[in-house]
């Protein structure tokens, strides 16, 4: 399995009350088909995976599994989790919900400290549904797991028979450029920083999982097709408004102010679950302010 283009990880949606909206998730589909993403990463770091309960987290990959397959969306859904059980329902649900594959981040608190310990309890995970393929979603940023993703691969390919790749949100360049070789590159490395996607096209990634393609997939698709056509200059100019619009987001508390953006171009998603803040009207109105001084809702046209 390997995956090419633009991959969204979409948000959650909620109510004014914080509960799930599930209603909205049909929309987000749409927008995202539209905006001619390759498929979605449901349920991860942008889905605030950690802040909602197994059964919420259930219901959402099911809501996916129906509105991916009609809006012709490779469907991965993220299983991670603390304690086992949970894990191994999420990923039933997966698979019986038509999930294209599963991904999963290490535990955070009780932590894997070394390859090996993280093998041992994703072969727990996967084998809930032995044939759907199975991404490590490798973020230590958030997870605060660092292990040697080469050394995973490596090791995974014979106690993980699902293993597929990694979904790589990890600033090692180096050890991206080790992953990219493990077996001569069979595995599917995803790439998963937003503002260096042309750093991950040059170093051989062929698809990436961003949360910035729910409100700016055109500007990633120029950076890739200018990266194709070896018109590397024009590629690095829409790769610096990535920077721009991002470096923005997180002023504000980036998944929070993305849930606005969002609103702004129509996508009605509701606010960030506490304990994540959310932005009032007033930051609300500062940041599309902002936002259009730089352009931004003229480049996404």
């Amino acid at each position: 399995m390997k995956l090419t283009g633009l991959i969204a990880a979409p948000h959650t949606p909620c109510n004014a009350d914080y509960s799930l909206n599930l209603e909205a998730v049909d929309h987000q589909a749409a927008h995202l088909a539209n905006a001619g993403v390759t498929g979605v990463f449901v349920g991860g770091t942008t889905g605030e995976c950690h802040s909602f309960s197994t059964l919420e987290r259930i219901e959402l990959i099911n809501r996916w599994g129906e509105v991916a397959k009609s809006h012709e969306l490779v469907n991965i859904a993220h299983v991670g989790n603390n304690n086992l059980p949970d894990a191994q329902a999420l990923t039933k649900a997966a698979e019986e919900s038509g999930a294209d594959a599963i991904g999963a981040m290490a535990p955070t608190f009780f932590k894997p400290a070394s390859a090996t310990e993280l093998i041992d309890w994703f072969a727990l995970i996967t084998e809930a549904a032995p044939e759907l393929p199975f991404y490590f979603y490798d973020i230590p940023g958030m997870t605060g797991v660092s292990v040697d993703t080469a050394e995973f691969l490596k090791q995974g390919r014979q106690r993980l028979p699902t293993l597929v790749g990694v979904k790589f949100t990890n600033p090692d360049q180096e050890l991206l450029k080790e992953c990219m070789q493990v077996e001569g590159g069979t595995f599917d490395i995803l790439f998963g920083t937003d503002e260096k996607l042309l750093e991950g096209l040059r170093m051989g990634c062929r698809g990436a999982v961003g949360s910035s393609y729910n409100i700016a997939a055109c500007i990633y698709h120029r950076i890739i097709k200018f990266f194709h056509e070896e018109d590397f200059k024009t590629a690095e100019e829409y790769q610096a408004q990535s920077v721009q619009f991002i470096d923005i987001l997180y002023k504000y508390g980036y998944l929070s102010a993305t849930k606005q953006v969002l609103k702004m171009i129509g996508i009605e998603c509701g606010f960030a679950r506490p304990p994540l803040p959310n932005l009032d009207e007033k930051e609300s109105a500062h940041l599309e302010r902002e936002l259009e001084e730089i352009g931004f809702f003229e480049w996404i046209k």
